[in-house]
Parts: C-alpha cells; sequence; structure tokens
C-alpha cells in the first residue's frame, strides 16, 4: 500500500498570509520610526545637540556660563561661554577670515565700531542688548566721605578737582572710551567745550586711585558709584552672532537670545548686579546708598559722538599712526652745494631726528618709492607698522640710515601716493591721529602713472568724515612741484611744505612736524 508523505499538520504555513503579515510588521515598524522622528523633533529627545561657541566680555560671561547650564536638553543645542577681553577679540575678528566663536557679547557696542576699523568689514553694526551697567568711578568708602557721602552723592566733576583720576587706552578699552564721552559730555555747556574737554582729558591721570568701572563691578567689591550727571550711556552687551557661525549655530543661538531676554533671566542678571537692557533693574534693589538704581539711559553712544572723542583723546596725548613715503629716486643723490651731502643724506638725518619727537608709542611704517621699485610697483615697504620703540629696538633706525637713492630711478609720485593713502584708510586706527606723510624731491615723472585729476578723484572718494587721514607733503629741492603736492595735501584736508634750497629739509620738516603734533584746540588750524 502507497502512503502519501506530506507536511504535519502543526508545520503547515500558508505563503500570503506570512508575506501579509511581514507587510505588516514593517508597514508598523516604519509608522513607529515617522513617530519617533517627529517626536524627536519636536523637541522630546536630539540624537545630537548643536553647539554654540559665544565670546563673552569677562564681567558678563559667568551670567552667560550660569544661564547656558539652564538650556533644555530638548532645545537640542548646548552654549559654551569663554571670558576673553574685547579688544583682543575685536584684533582676532579684524585678522582673521575664519574661525573664532559663534557669537560675540562684548561689554559695549562701541567694540563693535572699534573691530570693523580693525578689518572686520562683515560685522554687524549692533546687536541686541542683554544687559546694561553704566560706567561709573569706583570709590573707596574713605574717599566717598571726605567729598560728601552719604549725605550726598559725589560728581565726577567734584573728584576732578579733588585729584586727578585714572583712565584706560581709550582705543583699547571700552571703559576709556566711555569716560571720554562723559567728560565730553560734562564740559559741551562751558564757554569754549573744546577747551574745557581738552583741560579736562588733561587732568586724567593712570596712576591715581579712583579709576572709572561699571555699576555691576561696585557692587561686587562694596565701592561707592560716582555718576558722571549727565546722560551718558554705559555698557550695553550686544549680542552679536559672527558671520562664521552655521545655519544651524545661528538658528540656536537666536534661541539662546529668546532665553537670555525671559524675564527669569532679567532676575539672575540683577542677582549679579547687571540692569535690563532698558537701563533699569529687573528686580528692585535694597537702597544702602552704595549706588543710584535711578533709571539710565540705554543703548549705544552715537557713532560720530565716539570717533570725536577719540579724535580729541589723539589730539591731546599726541598718540599717532604715520604712514611715511620717502623718495628714493636717482634726482635724490645729487650732492647739496655747501654741505658735503646729498639730499638724501640730508632728508635722513632730518628724519632720524624727527622720531625722536614722537613719543614712543607713537606708531609709523616707512615705504620707499621710485619706479619700479618691486616689480611693476613704484614702491615698497622698509618697515612695516610698529611703535616708535618697537622700531628702535628692532634696528629700524640702522636700516632707515642704510638708504640709498635708486640709480636712473624716476619719481613714481602719483600711484605711490594712492597705494599708502589706501593702505593708511584700510588700517586706520581711532584714538590716534592718522597721517600720510610725503618727503620729496621732485614733481612725478612716471609715464604711467594714473595722472593728478585721476588721483585727487580717488583721494576724494576715499574721504571719510568722521575718520581724519591728511596727507602731510614735505618737499625739497628746485624740482618739486608745489602746486601738486598741495593740491594732494588739500584733497585729504593736509597741507604741504616745500622749499627749492635743500639746505632748509631741516627747517622744512620741523615745520611740518609742528603742524602734525600741534592739534586743536591748542592750535588753530
Amino acid at each position: 500500500m502507497h502512503m502519501q508523505v506530506g507536511p504535519r499538520r502543526g508545520g503547515r504555513f500558508n505563503a500570503p498570509v506570512v508575506v501579509l503579515s511581514l507587510l505588516l510588521v514593517i508597514a508598523l515598524g516604519a509608522w513607529w520610526g515617522v513617530d519617533y522622528l517627529r517626536a524627536r523633533l519636536a523637541g522630546n529627545g536630539c540624537d545630537a545637540l548643536t553647539p554654540v561657541e559665544i565670546t563673552a566680555a569677562p564681567d558678563v560671561a559667568p551670567v552667560l556660563t550660569r544661564l547656558a547650564k539652564t538650556v533644555p536638553q530638548e532645545e537640542c543645542f548646548s552654549v559654551n561661554v569663554t571670558a576673553r577681553e574685547s579688544a583682543e577679540v575685536a584684533d582676532l575678528l579684524g585678522t582673521t577670515a575664519s574661525g573664532g566663536p559663534d557669537v560675540w557679547v562684548p561689554e559695549s557696542s562701541t567694540m563693535l565700531s572699534q573691530a570693523r576699523d580693525a578689518g572686520a568689514w562683515n560685522l554687524p553694526e549692533s546687536g541686541q542688548s542683554v544687559a546694561n551697567s553704566p560706567v561709573v568711578l569706583g570709590l573707596p568708602d574713605e574717599t566717598a566721605r571726605r567729598l560728601g557721602w552719604p549725605g550726598k552723592a559725589p560728581s565726577w566733576q567734584e573728584i576732578l578737582d579733588d585729584s586727578p583720576f585714572g583712565i584706560p587706552e581709550p582705543a583699547r578699552d571700552p571703559l576709556g572710551v566711555a569716560t571720554l564721552l562723559a567728560l565730553r559730555k560734562l564740559t559741551e555747556k562751558e564757554p569754549d567745550p573744546a577747551a574745557a574737554f581738552t583741560a579736562a582729558m588733561r587732568k586724567l591721570n593712570p596712576a591715581s586711585g579712583q579709576a572709572p568701572t561699571t555699576e555691576q563691578a561696585v557692587l561686587a567689591r562694596n565701592l561707592v558709584a560716582a555718576y558722571p550727571g549727565v546722560p551718558v550711556q554705559g555698557f550695553d552687551y550686544p549680542f552679536v552672532v559672527l558671520p562664521k557661525a552655521s545655519e544651524a549655530s545661528r538658528t540656536a543661538a537666536e534661541r539662546f537670545l529668546r532665553l537670555l531676554l525671559d524675564p527669569l533671566a532679567g532676575s539672575i542678571f540683577a542677582d549679579e548686579g547687571f540692569r535690563a537692557p532698558d537701563g533699569q533693574f529687573a528686580v528692585p534693589r535694597a537702597q544702602d546708598g552704595r549706588i543710584d538704581p535711578a533709571p539710565r539711559p540705554p543703548g549705544p553712544p552715537p557713532v560720530a559722538d565716539l570717533y570725536a572723542a577719540l579724535q580729541d583723546w589723539a589730539g591731546t596725548n599726541l598718540s599717532a599712526r604715520v604712514q611715511v613715503l620717502l623718495d628714493v629716486s636717482g634726482s635724490m643723490a645729487a650732492a647739496v652745494p655747501g654741505t658735503g651731502k646729498s639730499r638724501m643724506e640730508l632728508t635722513l638725518q632730518a628724519a632720524t631726528q624727527g622720531l625722536g619727537l614722537f613719543k614712543p608709542s607713537t606708531e609709523l611704517g616707512l615705504w620707499l618709492f621710485s619706479t619700479k621699485l618691486d616689480g611693476d610697483k613704484d614702491h615698497r615697504v622698509l618697515l612695516p607698522m610698529k611703535t616708535i620703540a618697537e622700531q628702535k629696538s628692532s634696528g629700524g633706525v640702522e636700516r632707515l640710515q642704510a638708504v640709498r637713492p635708486k640709480a636712473g630711478g624716476a619719481t613714481g609720485l602719483y600711484d605711490s601716493i594712492l597705494a599708502a593713502y589706501q593702505n593708511a584708510r584700510q588700517n586706520w586706527k581711532p584714538g590716534r591721529i592718522n597721517l600720510v606723510v610725503v618727503l620729496t624731491d621732485g614733481r612725478n615723472e612716471d609715464s604711467e602713472t594714473i595722472g593728478l585729476p585721476r588721483l585727487l578723484e580717488e583721494l576724494g572718494e576715499l574721504q571719510d568724515p568722521r575718520k581724519p587721514l591728511p596727507v602731510i607733503g614735505i618737499g625739497i629741492g628746485p624740482d618739486i612741484d608745489a602746486s601738486e603736492l598741495r593740491q594732494v595735501s588739500t584733497a585729504t584736508g593736509g597741507d604741504s611744505f616745500t622749499t627749492p634750497d635743500p639746505r632748509k629739509i631741516s627747517d622744512v620738516f620741523y615745520q611740518a612736524l609742528s603742524k602734525i603734533m600741534c592739534q586743536p584746540p591748542t592750535c588753530k588750524n
């Protein structure tokens, strides 16, 4: 008998049912995965956290660090705060095209202007303020009591009349800038405001015990705050997302900014002695007489006021940044009758002596010019921009004295002036008298030049009333074109000094230096 062999009942399977079951499992898994992803993206969890790197002024960095720790994990970003001096960050942003933080929070919006002047041309001109702190003078109890505290609040004018107080370098420190702006405001109603402001600046003494600080620092150090007595903007702590930040970091930074502007964060700022962005305390403070909690003006000062104050400071303290163009054309080798020296030797002698008249902190760079000194360029750098002290210590004086005329070289004046001026404009520094000084013994002889009309047009387009950059022309010898130098100088707000007699180079040179080193209101234009 034949027996049919087949699968047992318990092992039988139905292929269509299995396939349908598998499809159902896959569908359910897909549905669960989409739902899970939606949940993650909705803030219920994160596969990765977007990092936000913040560099902040040292006084506000601890508060930002404290608030960074309150970011909920489901926000899907993390914040790391690094404290760094704002002047260092401004230099970094001005010289580095990449790298650096995603966000910068300096003490004051004035630092944004200074960073842009340092080369960070794509830096935003403003940012959202996250806190505020008035700039004050911090007084020990003994000094404050001598001036009438706690019966009355000491004023800046009383402190200036009593004893000089110190000031940080305004071109580097926002406290210095704020102090100048306050003094400028204090003296603007005087019969001669410029003279009064200059007199006030000359009373500033870095060795003094009193110094400008912030209200927040006064609270932290248990000092007494003396307010300017005029409405002056304090530190506004702008939150600035930098151009290098990725889209993800930018979005996360904006979400962190919303957290910083929340009332809960405002109470934390107040705990640390900071005011809210509107200039008021978010939480009422106990009245202990050390500060005045009255509302203070928020926001940064006008940019025009900033530059004007820094320019006045530069004139008072003779802080200069000088780009020198020195003619080394063949005619500079000509002997000067009765001296036993060449035009070049007399010029170098006067220039070397002139270096000793500048403050050691004055910055100076020197270019040589003739024709085709560096390939097709009519100029080349002899001394890169450094302080006078650095030039002397690094052998700059010796390199200057070793300069010799280029045999057969013509005078490539126009192209060299334009190149030097463009360089000086690009590297213009606030808080200094910025100048371009041209020393020449002849008129332009370059047949491939841009020409005088085009030079004057280009110089005119490079003018910025907020950032003066005059050309000082110094011409010696019978071959000079006094009109040529005068037109160039006048186009930039400068002046020219010429003599057909090379033996008078020293007289002309010192006449020019006296113009450079004597600034209004002491010397009138």
